[in-house]
């Protein structure tokens, strides 16, 4: 046959030659009595008998023997369905309904802008002083003029309200401008989220700061960074406190609450009278902010009322410090009392601690420093006796009652609340002011101090000698330990440098030391509690967010740091026995004499 061609549009799929002949016909009879003789030939057993052979039998005698033909009932092949496929067909049917059409009715009108406006006023006016009554909305549009023209009287009667100038009006604001700030620096909104420094992995040892944003106000125009403090609960806000470390040049100051939503403009924006040098919020009431100002005033403000009047204010009657409080801290006093409380330290040589009452903010000198100078035996020049000028204090996170305080002198004391007469103990470590002490968030053993002579200390307050010993060239102005590593551990210093230490990796040099500002020295740091997020402030009026690279935020795991012995069960371990253990570790490869 000729090959399948492009026009061919039939497909056989079974062929089979034969011939069709009647059933009565003598054609028929022949082939079944042919096909009856090779039956027999095959099995002779069977006989089969045809018609005619019947019909002859049945004339004969009846003692024939008559045999009936075994025919085998097979499914046709070629005509053939089964039952379960023999479906019944519904036939189709179709249905329609018939409708009324709509009612139509023209309408026009002109739309203007006053008309606009008169329209959302209305529906602002109606929804507030009608939002319980049914049908409020359907009021028509001439009831809505009534409702303004009697609002626009109220107003000038002075009973109505501005809705420029509303809550509701200021919260979308300030929404919309937080949409418009994130738009307009999308690229470092990225960079702040997802950018990793690939080039960590091919430098062991090494890191580096991302610089983010720059917060700054003009208000803070020549007014130095004195102290920076993160929210407790809201990790995307921080506050700011301006003043001076110039005693010459003493002027008001003014406390800010940054959000790293809102880069471009203060939440919050307090002024003071004096300068601010320190302050703190609360750790379970998160607007309660604790300020110390540079006449020796300690105030209290709460930044969720919206007003710029400290709630607390000290003063000579209430008590009050003489000289420039440089540090306040909140500390519970073991839920003793429902009033709460917190402490400050100050040049006067006084340690204070200060109860929030229901009409004012009453002080009790917790320590007076006394002031203590090396004396030589075989002199005999008499000592002077006087108050030391306190720095800075920090509380012990496991032992509520140790706390530690620096002084101008350069020494570090450590006290007790139950002992408030005399230091525990004395630790000769620095040669001028001490800035910063503060304890390991980790183990309740080791802390950190840094001075104006250049040097940064880690100590064991079971030894009178510091473990490790940095120097970096330059004044350091804050050193703060890291919220997720208990060897990491940030300071800056007058020139500029940001210096990132931890201790698992290098116990000599820094792995990052990065210049972050030019012709500005560094007054303080702050780490973020969740985002890998360091903020720095300069002697300028500027804090800058910087994005910490791998290499500097490395986070042991309980495989690497806890070791389970044979036969104990694994269980879960906690960030912070991981931590203490990457710590002990450490010490023991110190030798500091630990067990």
């Amino acid at each position: 046959p000729d090959p399948p061609g492009q026009g061919d549009n039939m497909a056989i799929h079974f062929s089979l030659e034969g011939s069709s002949m009647h059933v009565d016909s003598d054609e028929c009879k022949k082939y079944r009595e042919r096909e009856a003789k090779l039956r027999e030939q095959e099995d002779p057993d069977i006989k089969v008998t045809t018609d005619s052979q019947t019909s002859t039998t049945s004339s004969g005698t009846s003692t024939a023997s008559i045999s009936t033909s075994t025919v085998d009932h097979t499914k046709n092949q070629f005509n053939f369905s089964e039952r379960a496929s023999q479906t019944f067909n519904n036939p189709l049917k179709s249905c329609g309904v018939h409708t009324e059409p709509p009612p139509i009715t023209q309408y026009q009108d002109e739309v203007t802008q006053w008309k606009i406006h008169d329209s959302y006023k209305s529906d602002f006016l109606i929804n507030r002083s009608m939002d319980k009554q049914e049908g409020a909305r359907n009021i028509s549009f001439e009831d809505k003029l009534a409702t303004i023209v009697l609002a626009g009287e109220t107003e000038d009667n002075g009973e109505g309200t501005n809705t420029i100038h509303s809550k509701d009006m200021e919260n979308a604001l300030k929404t919309m401008e937080r949409l418009v700030n994130q738009n307009a620096e999308d690229e470092i909104f990225q960079d702040f989220k997802y950018f990793e420094d690939r080039a960590d992995q091919f430098r062991h040892g090494e890191g580096t700061l991302l610089p983010l944003w720059r917060f700054s106000t003009n208000m803070a125009n020549r007014k130095q960074v004195t102290s920076l403090c993160w929210n407790p609960r809201y990790i995307d806000m921080f506050a700011v406190g301006y003043g001076s470390y110039d005693f010459m040049r003493q002027g008001a100051g003014m406390l800010c609450c940054f959000s790293l939503k809102n880069t471009s403009y203060p939440e919050y924006v307090i002024s003071t009278e004096s300068g601010v040098m320190c302050l703190d919020f609360h750790p379970q009431h998160p607007s309660l902010l604790a300020v110390g100002c540079y006449d020796g005033t300690v105030l209290v403000y709460d930044i969720s009322n919206g007003t710029n009047k400290p709630i607390y204010s000290s003063s000579l009657r209430s008590g009050k410090h003489s000289d420039p409080v440089w540090q306040v801290h909140w500390h519970d006093n073991g839920c003793i009392s429902k009033e709460l409380n917190f402490y400050s330290i100050s040049t006067d040589g006084t340690v204070a601690n200060w109860t929030m009452n229901k009409n004012e903010l009453k002080m009790e000198p917790m320590m007076h420093l006394k002031l203590i100078s090396p004396t030589k035996e075989d002199s005999d020049e008499p000592t002077l006796s006087g108050l030391a000028g306190g720095c800075a204090f920090d509380f012990n996170k496991k032992l509520d009652n140790l706390f530690l305080v620096g002084t101008e002198e350069g020494c570090i004391h450590e006290c007790s609340k139950a002992y408030s007469g005399q230091y525990i103990k004395t630790f000769d470590g620095h040669h001028m002011g001490v800035h910063t002490v503060r304890w390991n968030p980790f183990h309740e053993d080791i802390f950190i101090s840094c001075s104006a002579d250049w040097t940064v200390k880690i100590w064991d307050h079971k030894s009178s000698q510091c473990i490790l010993h940095f120097d970096l060239g330059n004044a350091v102005g804050d050193v703060c330990w890291s919220p997720f590593s208990s060897t990491v551990f940030a300071a800056v210093t007058t020139d500029g440098k940001v210096h990132v230490f931890d201790l698992s990796q290098n116990k000599r040099e820094p792995l990052c030391a990065q210049k972050v500002v030019k012709r500005a020295r560094l007054t303080n740091a702050a780490f973020n509690v969740k985002d890998f997020i360091l903020i720095v402030g300069d002697d300028r009026g500027g804090a800058h967010s910087l994005k910490l690279s791998p290499n500097l935020r490395k986070i042991a795991t309980a495989e690497a740091e806890v070791n389970t012995e044979e036969g104990d069960e694994e269980k879960e371990v906690d960030n912070d026995t991981i931590q203490n253990s990457k710590m002990m570790k450490l010490l023991a490869s110190l030798g500091s004499g630990r067990s």
